[in-house]
């Protein structure tokens, strides 16, 4: 984490004491968040992320007050103070009241903080593990950003301990879902294929959502569809995605070595992030057009 965060439009240094123990949404996990990629000071697809957090949150009954506008600006803020132009921003809005350990003297509705923090240096592959019915896909909830993380934590270091790197969810169907923090995807010949939200469990990651609606490849479709292991284990390629990793090939599952036909996933991974260069480019332009 740098060294300034953000904590309902002011920025504090991250030393200083702001929570209380009596605010209900870090007691109990009741909040939204989001993990967004800064790119040359720009705020990458933060339409997608602020659509997805406000729709998260009137689903938990999160209060969420602040205007896309509002909210960008004053994030801009954080990145400036920190001057991490090219990081990793995570946001999160808190619910304060509600339940039975509510404290006194509380006065916001939810609280907004938001830190920064260096880029993440991946190795050219992850190694997955599965994890039966770590995904509920009819949950009302389900797909939901929230800040009740501490089973996905649990999984991912139990993960690390056995020699993985992450961990593919199935849901209770035994159909695969997604991981702790990224979506997955497998290509089979001309498609693409990625779990679906209405009966996975999955989480709408942006970086999903990217690939789905705007990446366009001659000869390639990129759509939903159910899958289990063995679509996997079948597939020329695993990947997974999410806003710190971009798209990034499995390499085993379960200890059993997958296909690695790479060729179909370089031409995926140049289109998005050619499509992150021209999103960064409009919004940098729009920006020194306001400041003139």
């Amino acid at each position: 984490m740098h060294r300034y965060l953000l904590h309902n439009g002011e920025i504090r240094d991250s030393t200083q004491p702001l929570l209380s123990p009596g605010q209900v949404g870090f007691m109990n996990g009741w909040g939204v968040f989001s993990t967004l990629r800064v790119s040359k000071g720009v705020l990458f697809a933060f339409e997608r992320h602020y659509a997805r957090m406000r729709h998260d949150a009137a689903r938990l009954r999160v209060p969420f007050e602040f205007s896309a506008a509002e909210l960008e600006n004053t994030l801009q803020t954080l990145i400036e103070a920190n001057q991490a132009h090219d990081a990793t921003l995570r946001v999160t809005v808190v619910r304060n009241r509600g339940g039975l350990f509510e404290a006194a003297g509380i006065s916001r509705d939810s609280d907004l903080t938001a830190f920064t923090a260096d880029l993440t240096s991946w190795a050219d592959g992850v190694h997955l593990n599965y994890v039966p019915n770590g995904r509920f896909g009819a949950c009302p909830f389900a797909g939901a950003k929230i800040t009740s993380w501490a089973q996905n934590l649990t999984w991912n270091e139990d993960a690390h301990q056995r020699g993985f790197d992450e961990v593919i969810l199935l849901n209770e169907h035994g159909q695969v879902s997604e991981c702790t923090s990224a979506n997955i995807f497998c290509i089979h010949g001309e498609h693409v294929y990625t779990p679906p939200l209405a009966t996975s469990g999955c989480l709408p990651g942006v970086t999903r959502a990217v690939l789905l609606e705007d990446i366009q490849l001659p000869g390639m479709t990129i759509c939903e569809k159910e899958l289990n292991p063995a679509d996997l284990a079948n597939s020329e390629q695993v990947f997974i995605t999410s806003t710190t990793r971009d798209l990034l090939p499995v390499l085993s599952a379960d200890r059993q070595p997958l296909q690695q036909n790479q060729s179909a996933l370089r031409l995926l991974q140049q289109a998005f992030l050619s499509y992150r260069e021209s999103y960064v480019a409009r919004h940098t332009g729009s920006k020194e057009a306001l400041a003139v």
